[in-house]
């Protein structure tokens, strides 16, 4: 999973993101080529996240698929499903918006470690 994420950069995604929530994945001759899943959440919402397909697998409807499925898990379970995108994949975000979502507002992160004195 990280192996695919660091290749395809679909967001912070360190070596323990995994474990913040569920994930699916398809495999080609097991190798996993795309993956998505769940990270953030807080009551009523949770976040989609780690959507990602290897670059000689795009274009066959892995990441449309795996939103959706992710998408209505989050759903059935009574929660909104939100995601970020960076602003600059404008590949991700012309994804998101086929499949109906929409851009509810820009927002500015800051991503912190601890520095060592």
């Amino acid at each position: 999973m990280l192996e695919l994420a660091l290749l395809t950069v679909p967001g912070p995604f360190a070596p323990m993101t995994h474990r913040l929530g569920r994930f699916i994945g398809v495999k080609q001759d097991g190798q996993l080529i795309a993956m998505a899943g769940e990270r953030m959440s807080m009551p009523g919402f949770r976040e989609v996240s780690g959507v990602c397909t290897h670059p000689d697998h795009r274009g066959q409807g892995y990441a449309q698929a795996l939103m959706a499925i992710i998408t209505q898990r989050i759903l059935d379970e009574g929660d909104t499903p939100f995601l970020h995108a960076y602003a600059t994949n404008r590949m991700a975000i012309e994804l998101y918006e086929r499949l109906g979502w929409q851009v509810r507002a820009p927002m500015i992160t800051a991503i912190l470690s601890r520095c060592e004195a």
